[in-house]
């Protein structure tokens, strides 16, 4: 399951579960749709390609709810 993280890693901007907008690699690194562009879709972590994260709404962000750990290192 995803932990949906609730901020973009470079710029440090919200990210809700809930909302479009985040671009995740395959180790969840997390960024907006803005720092994604910059970054050219490929995360600087581990090289990978930065796709669309789904949403989480409902029951089933209820039932499992968002990561609250931020990981801007700002």
């Amino acid at each position: 399951m995803l932990e949906m993280r609730p901020d973009c890693e470079r710029c440090g901007v919200d990210l809700p579960a809930s909302q479009p907008g985040a671009f995740i690699c395959s180790f969840e690194c997390t960024f907006c749709a803005e720092c994604s562009d910059a970054l050219d879709d490929h995360c600087p972590n581990c090289g990978g390609e930065l796709l669309d994260r789904p949403t989480r709404v409902g029951a089933a962000l209820k039932e499992h709810p968002a990561s609250t750990e931020r990981r801007h290192k700002g």
